[in-house]
């Protein structure tokens, strides 16, 4: 395993307040760690994949994997039924989901405002 906490500490030490996370091998395979870490060192955590705020990250807001997942499957039947790769438009996701994850909250001393709350998709309590 990388070392998480001398990222952290030295990222605590600069002051840092906030992590963004992107999709990486790292947080692929290191989820629960990165946000206990984040947890521990009292730092607000964002992601694009709201596997990392189930395994405690704060927040995230990105595509509905769900959605993308099914569009790619129509894409690839269209493929195998002869439609040529460069025929098919370029799409852009259109849903969109924000996670918030209110124990991580608790845990680091922020109050989320009902405002935000109304707006997510899921809240974990």
């Amino acid at each position: 395993m990388p070392d998480l906490e001398t990222a952290f500490q030295t990222a605590t030490k600069a002051h840092a307040n906030a992590l963004i996370t992107i999709t990486t091998v790292l947080l692929s395979r290191y989820p629960k760690q990165i946000a206990e870490l984040a947890i521990k060192n009292r730092l607000l955590s964002m992601s694009e994949v709201s596997r990392f705020v189930e395994a405690g990250g704060l927040m995230s807001y990105s595509a509905n994997d769900a959605e993308s997942y099914r569009r790619a499957a129509t894409y690839v039947d269209k493929i195998l039924k002869g439609v040529k790769p460069a025929e098919l438009p370029v799409e852009q996701p259109t849903k969109f989901e924000l996670v918030i994850n209110l124990k991580t909250a608790k845990q680091i001393g922020l109050t989320i405002p009902q405002t935000v709350l109304y707006r997510a998709d899921k809240v974990i309590k």
